[in-house]
């Protein structure tokens, strides 16, 4: 059997904490590999704040240039809102989403037992549509989706098209295909019943082309209830771009908070983007408490989809390993961190998981 080429995998530490958990990740991720039998060739690019610094710009070229060479990569937490107000200083995320047509982001959500669940039981998947809808960073080609034409009046345009809603919704059929066969699509076609209506349609045509997959409507503001009280009913969940980004974080919010929600960005192409859902935490950077999980699966996520898309069953089988030590490591009390009632900090935690990594 031919051996697999090796996955070429950028790291990109981002800013504040991304340079504390994102090494964990890899440290972790290469632990995993060597288990495995699973060739990495690592590329550590520059970006963010500390990209600005050394090479005049949040996103150099350099940077740019590599990804379109590599099969994946971990994007650390960007904190582009403390950026100075200059051309040069610009936030990464949505130009690696639409460069790369990263159009759906998988966002897990999984209660474990003793860090502060408030239910137990939930594994379900939010997928969210990435590259348009209200976001005005991402929702035209040259302009912005939000503009002010009177000091008295914003106005703001969500985008929805039929490629865009089609596709994330194959993605979501796809996964569900994979998992426990329900999908719930989530919309509010009651009152936008052109935006919504149209990502409802072609939710609807798919159907039809898995008839495997149960297959549940859901208005927005139902779902959102409904999460809190039994979280437990759902499966894979799809959506648009802003209830997608609302909805996932109250779904953390029932599992200990956005340190414990990884993330996934994908699309039809060859390449992913491990990403966690939370932010860059500058309050606590530098002191070592910060919770590395989210990353550290973000990154399990990344390879399990490269294993399975690139044919390379060492890469799924790590993955597999990756799961197993992380759920070890969160069971044990000194080794997770504060925020999920561990007495631990970033440096036990990630120990707790190299631990417990076993073939």
């Amino acid at each position: 059997m031919t051996r697999p080429a090796p996955l070429r995998i950028g790291i990109l530490n981002g800013d504040d904490i991304g340079h504390e958990i994102v090494p964990a990740s890899v440290d972790i991720a290469r632990a995993a590999a060597e288990l495995h039998g699973v060739q990495i060739d690592w590329h550590p690019l520059p970006i963010g704040a500390r990209a600005l610094e050394t090479h005049g710009h949040t996103l150099p070229p350099r940077t740019m240039e590599t990804l379109q060479t590599l099969d994946g990569w971990i994007l650390g937490p960007i904190g582009h809102r403390a950026y100075p107000k200059v051309p040069d200083a610009i936030n990464p995320h949505p130009i690696l989403r639409k460069n790369f047509n990263l159009f759906a982001n998988v966002r897990p959500t999984r209660s474990y037992p003793g860090i502060g669940c408030l239910h137990d039981g939930v594994d379900l998947v939010i997928v969210r549509e990435n590259n348009e809808g209200f976001q005005p960073d991402r929702n035209m080609v040259a302009g912005s989706g939000e503009f002010r034409p009177t000091d008295d009046v914003t106005l703001s345009v969500r985008v929805i098209t039929r490629a865009g809603s089609r596709r994330v919704a194959r993605a979501a059929f796809e996964l569900a295909r994979q998992r426990r066969g329900h999908l719930t699509y989530v919309h509010k076609d009651t009152v936008f019943k052109l935006g919504c209506g149209m990502f409802v349609e072609e939710c609807r045509k798919l159907a039809a082309e898995y008839p495997d997959v149960r297959v549940d409507d859901v208005i927005v503001d139902t779902f959102a209830m409904r999460l809190v009280r039994d979280p437990q009913s759902f499966d894979v969940v799809v959506t648009t771009n802003m209830f997608g980004d609302i909805l996932s974080d109250e779904a953390a919010g029932l599992v200990g908070g956005l340190d414990m929600a990884p993330g996934l960005c994908i699309g039809d192409g060859d390449v992913a983007m491990a990403q966690a859902t939370h932010g860059s935490a500058p309050d606590i950077a530098g002191q070592g408490i910060a919770n590395p999980y989210a990353m550290i699966e973000s990154t399990r996520m990344m390879f399990e989809w490269l294993g399975h898309s690139r044919r390379n069953e060492g890469a799924v089988r790590m993955g597999a390993s990756m799961s197993k030590a992380t759920t070890a490591a969160l069971a044990d009390r000194q080794a997770r961190t504060g925020d999920i009632r561990g007495t631990g900090n970033t440096a036990s935690f990630t120990r707790a998981v190299l631990k417990n990594l076993h073939v």
